[in-house]
């Protein structure tokens, strides 16, 4: 490992904890094992087991973000808070931009909704350029809805192409390969990664913002629409964060985690419990939020001008 990267990176992290502990966040550290999980069938996840000789062995998992954990403080009234921790994916191959092993930073600014999310990010990349930043990291950030982005790089427009035999005819006047089975994800993903996602600009970050609800994640729907409260940053290409406008509501929660849970337990190789109880910490009592998970080590890469996160994490796996 590079001294030099070494320095850059700790200051890197610095200047975000700074960034966040000036505009009044509480900064929090919570557990990296949890005894449960929140359901996301496109995340696979580490399993381990705490042996006790005297109260009896458990299953633990390692979290794949924090967000089981803030939540749980902000249902508390935590207000705005923001962590930088190690997070764990597994299934995921090593490579220029993933390591199993990764540092999250991840936020909840309350009383913000995702639109107004976008300027807080934009403001924290102000706060971390320098006169050697790459141009193409520099704010003001490019802004596309899913919508757009699927009309300008696949011709057709999402939204009236939008039930599951529309999105396979659409598959095949793209000529892009689909399977017998495929679901409305699995066809939108071909979709979007054969087509969308390569061909999106790289001359600034840009905010892809607004996408299906039929990709069950817990942000809010955008009403009387087929979008949910949501947007993904890309910078270089790459994906760096997510974003939603936090759902509140404990019945949507519920059968969230109900689907989700199901569906997982279906397609996993490791299946994980799930409190049944969680959607009780939301409701009136649960502030109106937006959340932010990003990316630290791809940050540090591009902020570095490194073309592999392998080169700015201290160990990373091979």
């Amino acid at each position: 490992m590079n001294h030099e990267i070494i320095k850059k990176r700790s200051q890197i992290t610095e200047n975000v904890r700074r960034f966040f502990k000036d505009r009044n966040y509480l900064e929090v550290d919570t557990p990296l094992l949890s005894p449960d999980l929140i359901p996301e069938s496109s995340i696979e996840i580490f399993k381990t087991e705490l042996i006790n000789p005297y109260r009896g062995n458990r299953d633990l998992f390692l979290i794949p973000s924090p967000e089981i954990w803030m939540k749980k403080l902000l249902s508390q009234g935590s207000g705005d808070i923001f962590q930088i921790c190690k997070s764990f994916r597994n299934s995921e191959q090593s490579g220029i931009h993933h390591n199993s092993e990764f540092t999250m930073l991840e936020w909840y600014k309350t009383g913000f909704s995702y639109m107004d999310n976008i300027k807080e990010t934009e403001d924290l990349f102000h706060a971390l350029t320098t006169e050697h930043t790459p141009e193409n990291l520099k704010p003001p950030f490019r802004k596309m809805t899913m919508e757009e982005a699927f009309l300008n790089y696949t011709g057709y427009s999402l939204e009236k192409n939008y039930d599951e035999s529309q999105l396979e005819e659409l598959c095949r006047r793209l000529n892009i390969e689909t399977e017998q089975g495929d679901n409305w994800e699995v066809l939108f993903n071909r979709i979007f990664l054969q087509m969308v996602e390569p061909s999106l600009p790289q001359d600034k970050p840009l905010v892809l913002y607004n996408y299906p609800s039929r990709i069950k994640t817990l942000a809010k729907d955008l009403p009387g629409t087929i979008w949910s409260e949501r947007w993904e940053l890309y910078g270089g290409g790459m994906e760096l964060a997510n974003c939603f406008s936090e759902e509140k509501n404990p019945s949507k929660i519920k059968e969230y985690y109900k689907e989700e849970k199901a569906y997982k337990d279906e397609i996993s190789p490791v299946s994980h419990p799930v409190n049944d109880h969680y959607h009780e910490y939301f409701g009136p009592h649960f502030p109106d939020c937006s959340g932010v998970a990003l990316g630290m080590d791809r940050l540090i890469m591009l902020f570095t001008g490194e073309t592999s996160i392998q080169r700015v994490i201290l160990f990373p796996q091979k």
